[in-house]
């Protein structure tokens, strides 16, 4: 039987690779070879998917935030 409602939204594509290794890269204990299986791991994601380029998704209200500490 199928649940209707309860599908989680889709993932950008690689968004879990991409997160790993941004983990990584940033963690206190930063380990290169860890972070190296991670960048494959990514690069590997994008050549299977063909991803030619990523790009962040901005939060409107952060942006707003932004404008207004830039005027006062």
């Amino acid at each position: 039987m199928e649940k209707t409602g309860s599908a989680a939204p889709p993932q950008p594509i690689c968004a879990q690779e991409a997160l790993d290794l941004l983990n990584c890269v940033t963690g206190a204990g930063f380990d290169q070879e860890k972070c190296i299986r991670f960048l494959n791991a990514l690069r590997d994601c994008v050549l299977d998917k063909k991803v030619k380029k990523f790009s962040l998704a901005e939060d409107n209200n952060a942006v707003a935030d932004s404008g207004k500490k830039n005027k006062q």
